[in-house]
């Protein structure tokens, strides 16, 4: 019951953090303070002592999705495991349902943006979804590379199933699966080289201009959810490829964790030095998953 509470309250606590690494890798490396750890906290406890301002033109649409966004990205976190544990909610096939979860709140996204009635956010809901219908793909087949070398369809045994000898044996699978997903990883959280989260040129937006009519609560809920499903993503990215070992459950929840913020480094440093591609250039990178996903199933499936 333990293990169960922390994999539940670790994410809830946690995911903020893991945007403040990001910023102030991002600042050393600018030779700047940058801002503070926990300035993510800061700005959400602030956001939701505000109110929140709504159109006249939107409908129940625009203020149900946050909402419904935060719980379909609170339950999805409910099914990724988090060291040698089970994870929450878990069954055969939990990957297909944290699929249709991150699907989900992304509709409830793309439509909150479209109910507000403005072209510009209509632009970026275009974007969004051009852009998901090509990341998808490249996650799914990632995980079924993945679900194949294991043989199991649960996350919790798929994750539990990698092993160092799994590594040993097939090591290019899992190697273009990984470098799939950490593919993914970018372009689902908006960060460079798909998005830039701190632009507000109109014609490089994705994300961001999706939520500029939301304030107060509803943004607060916007902002979690978003560090939320970073942490899903990456939880399942950093233990692909820091595999279950003999440690027992706090090293391994330890590595895990250590695995979680040395990723959001990882993000800061590629930020840092490298520009955001010109949006021509990002479904060929989407391709590119796809293609590391491929060629990860069809080994993995060519294997006696």
């Amino acid at each position: 019951m333990t293990q169960i509470l922390v994999n539940i309250l670790l994410p809830l606590i946690l995911a903020p953090l893991l945007l403040g690494v990001i910023n102030r890798t991002k600042a050393v490396l600018a030779g700047r303070t940058g801002q503070p750890l926990l300035q993510l906290y800061f700005d959400l406890w602030k956001l939701l002592h505000k109110g929140a301002v709504y159109s006249r033109t939107t409908s129940w649409v625009f203020r149900a999705g946050p909402m419904v966004g935060l719980a379909a990205i609170l339950t999805a976190s409910a099914i990724v495991p988090l060291g040698e544990t089970s994870a929450p909610l878990h069954f055969a096939g939990d990957l297909i349902l944290l699929a249709y979860l991150l699907g989900l709140a992304r509709f409830f996204t793309v439509i909150a943006a479209l109910d507000t009635g403005s072209a510009f956010e209509g632009m970026g809901a275009s974007r969004e979804v051009t852009f998901s219908a090509l990341a998808e793909p490249a996650f799914l087949l990632g995980l079924a590379a993945l679900a194949r070398l294991t043989d199991n369809l649960s996350l919790t045994g798929i994750l539990g199933g990698l092993t160092w000898h799994t590594w040993a044996a097939s090591a290019p699978e899992l190697a273009m699966a990984a470098a799939a997903m950490l593919i993914v990883f970018l372009a689902e959280n908006a960060r460079i080289p798909v998005d830039d989260p701190n632009t507000h040129l109109e014609l490089t937006m994705i994300h961001e201009v999706m939520v500029l009519d939301h304030s107060g609560p509803d943004f607060a809920f916007i902002l979690y959810g978003s560090s939320v499903k970073m942490w899903v993503l990456g939880a399942i990215l950093v233990q692909a490829v820091l595999p279950a070992s003999s440690a027992g459950y706090e090293a391994r929840l330890a590595i895990c964790l250590a695995g979680m913020f040395a990723l959001a480094v990882l993000v800061g440093v590629i930020e840092s030095v490298m520009a955001r591609l010109r949006m021509i250039r990002v479904p060929q990178l989407l391709v590119a998953a796809i293609a590391f996903s491929l060629l990860a199933i069809i080994l993995v499936l060519r294997r006696p």
